[in-house]
């Protein structure tokens, strides 16, 4: 293992980057692949970046402009709606207020023509009323005058009619 780690002259091997005399050819390769690295970058890496950066740039810029275009929009929409709804709901009113005035009014027709054969009835069931209590006056008359006639007579006495009729007309009065 010791012939192997040194060299051919006898010399011990190391790092080549610590080796001095290959300096000035680690330093010209060096500046070639900086420089290579340089041109390949600024002339194709960082302009396709730039580009694509750009792109991005103005893709965001335009999606905002969109959103805020689109929310001055939903803004109007959302207004829109607003007053359609309110316009519903007064038309709405308005229908129901004519509804209510219309059932209203066929309400009152209904019971003025209901009052009015109430009403009807109601004279009817008057003049009825009349005409029976003034059938019950005669009736209760008659009764009375033939029971005031049978009494006279019962008692033995003789009543003439005018006297009987003045004495129970005279009775019912009063």
């Amino acid at each position: 293992m010791a012939t192997e780690a040194t060299g051919e002259a006898g010399k011990a091997v190391g790092m080549p980057q610590l080796d001095l005399s290959t300096w000035p050819n680690q330093i010209f390769w060096l500046m070639v692949t900086l420089v290579v690295i340089y041109f390949v970058l600024s002339r194709i890496a960082l302009p396709r970046i730039g580009a694509v950066l750009a792109e991005r740039k103005g893709t965001i810029t335009n999606d905002i402009a969109a959103a805020e275009e689109l929310k001055l929009k939903a803004v109007a929409a959302e207004k829109a709606y607003g007053d359609a709804l309110a316009s519903a709901r007064t038309e709405a009113a308005k229908i129901v207020a004519a509804a209510k005035a219309d059932i209203q009014k066929d309400l009152d027709a209904a019971t003025a023509r209901a009052d009015a054969e109430i009403a009807a009835k109601v004279a009817e069931s008057e003049k009825t009323i009349v005409e029976i209590r003034e059938g019950a006056v005669a009736a209760i008359t008659e009764v009375a005058r033939d029971t005031a006639n049978e009494l006279v007579a019962a008692l033995g006495g003789a009543a003439d009619a005018k006297t009987v009729a003045a004495a129970v007309t005279a009775r019912l009065k009063g």
